[in-house]
């Protein structure tokens, strides 16, 4: 069995997996469009004008599968209640995921030394999605 988060991003998705991309080496291993469901959406599902928003993605970090989707389209998307979570290697790759991620977001947590990591740190990226950096002991 496995879990895997499953984020909603009402509108945004292709941008955020594009800044994944950029800023933590996301691989995408699949995007599907609205418009190219191979069924006729379910009156209502999908709002007018948002056929080239993302039905579903997936896409690697590290050795974890995320899945993805602009939901309902509605412009305002709400991550709440958990957080994401990279372990790493080294003080060097933690600062630099810490501020990639944090590059339009808002830092919740400086980067730094606690009693159960040489580095840890807490940030929002720009879309709401919170992260926890650790850097393991």
């Amino acid at each position: 069995m496995q879990v895997q988060p499953y984020l909603f991003f009402d509108g945004s998705c292709e941008e955020a997996v594009e800044f994944y991309r950029s800023a933590l080496g996301a691989e995408v291993l699949m995007l599907m469009r609205m418009k190219d469901s191979p069924e006729p959406p379910q009156p209502g599902m999908i709002p007018p004008g948002a056929e080239d928003k993302v039905m579903h993605a997936s896409f690697r970090i590290g050795e974890t599968t995320v899945m993805a989707s602009d939901g309902r389209c509605l412009g305002q998307p709400s991550f709440q209640g958990f957080s994401l979570s990279l372990s790493v290697a080294d003080q060097a790759e933690a600062e630099r995921l810490f501020a990639a991620l944090g590059d339009g977001g808002q830092v919740q947590m400086p980067l730094g030394k606690t009693f159960f990591s040489p580095g840890f740190g807490m940030v929002a990226d720009r879309f709401g999605v919170p992260w926890m950096i650790i850097v393991e002991a």
